[in-house]
């Protein structure tokens, strides 16, 4: 795991990325988030954290007081996932192991959200008829891609648009997942509603086929995910609540660039969210993922979309915004877009997993280690826990 070569570095010490903002009840000494990072480590069956490797990854990557770090995505309920080794927050399993993790965050004086994540159709169609579970999305049979398609109808869990008592339970189960992550110490959550998963799902007319009030008009198709953070807002405070979007995202077979009425959904969205706001109800943040990444699944700098820019929010959200994307490998643009707006934070992601101290190696322009992909979803503790940190690097000879 040697350092990346042909990449120079920039201290982004003298940046806005190293002055102090509020996020929510946080008092950040910095403006870098460590965005939701997916690593398949959890325990099955349960969907239970790690209980071996979890605690020291969350506390190797949070050792920098005032660490912002936003959890992999944790599933509010059985139904809502579908992937055996993510974890849940619904159950006392989980929540011990939850307890451990936040606990250990904040005992290096750093802060955490638990990101919720529900699949909708891009789970695994045959893990879920094997636990006795629907294939769930906004409509019936419209199926992310043929392999997704062939899953479903093989395991007789054809793809169910689900029906309004079905999205009420939905919501039911975000508030408590909420509830549950403040109970088990956590800062705040943000509800995941980007990367093509199920609110994703209801937003974009590529997967929203319905001809209900969740459906057809940008309105109808906002409806759900603004019901959702109600909810959560309502359960747990306006100032423990964010909620991430991808408006040019095209993983899980979205729209993307390509469907040019698609900015306006966004924007209604976010109009409704600055609405609230001003009504007193103001979210700690929107998160963002940036046009250079569609796909997680692609390498740094591959099929971006070069078309459209994220800068449109501005205009319309008056709060925190986290930008996530491709910002490790050109500080330029990093150091660019946290000096555009006085609210702006930058999330990193595969660079957090390689490099622990990364904050550190931001400040200071130091050479950031490579990561291992092959390991980033695969049960085990290499390329989990075994990046060191730039000191232990150096003294490991690396050049």
């Amino acid at each position: 795991m040697p350092f990346i070569q042909d990449f120079k570095p920039v201290a982004l010490k003298d940046s806005n990325l190293f002055k102090p903002i509020k996020v929510g009840n946080n008092e950040l000494p910095q403006r870098i988030a460590m965005a939701p990072l997916t690593r398949m480590r959890a325990h099955h069956p349960g969907n239970i954290p790690n209980k071996d490797w979890a605690v020291e990854y969350y506390s190797q990557r949070s050792e920098r007081p005032g660490s912002f770090i936003i959890t992999e995505g944790a599933f509010p309920s059985a139904q809502c996932g579908g992937y055996d080794n993510a974890p849940g927050i619904w159950s006392e399993e989980q929540l011990v192991q939850w307890r451990k993790i936040f606990g250990k965050i904040h005992e290096n004086k750093s802060f955490v959200w638990v990101q919720l994540w529900v699949l909708g159709r891009q789970a695994f169609a045959d893990n879920l008829a094997r636990d006795g579970l629907r294939y769930d999305s906004a409509s019936d049979g419209i199926y992310m891609d043929e392999e997704s398609k062939e899953r479903a109808l093989k395991s007789n869990n054809p793809q169910h648009g689900i029906t309004k008592e079905e999205i009420k339970q939905y919501i039911k189960e975000y508030v408590q997942a909420a509830k549950n992550s403040i109970a088990a110490g956590a800062d705040g959550v943000e509800i995941h509603s980007a990367n093509g998963y199920l609110l994703n799902q209801f937003l974009d007319p590529i997967s929203n086929k319905r001809t209900d009030e969740y459906g057809g008009s940008i309105e109808n198709r906002a409806r759900f995910t603004l019901e959702v953070v109600d909810a959560v807002v309502e359960a747990i405070g306006h100032e423990k609540v964010g909620v991430r979007f991808s408006p040019y995202g095209k993983f899980g077979t979205m729209s993307g660039g390509s469907d040019p009425t698609l900015i306006a959904q966004f924007a209604y969205v976010i109009g409704e969210l600055e609405k609230r706001a001003r009504d007193g109800k103001r979210l700690a943040f929107i998160h963002l993922v940036e046009p250079r990444v569609v796909n997680p699944f692609d390498p740094e700098g591959s099929n971006e979309y070069k078309d459209g820019t994220n800068d449109f929010v501005y205009s319309i959200w008056k709060g925190n915004i986290i930008r996530a994307g491709n910002y490790a490998l050109n500080p330029e643009i990093a150091e660019r877009d946290a000096n555009l707006d006085d609210r702006t934070i930058i999330g990193y992601g595969r660079f957090f997993i390689s490099n622990p101290d990364l904050i550190d190696r931001l400040e200071k322009g130091l050479p950031l280690n490579k990561y291992d992909r092959s390991t980033f979803y695969a049960f085990t503790d290499k390329g989990y826990t075994d990046y060191p940190t730039y000191s232990e690097a150096v003294k490991l000879g690396w050049k």
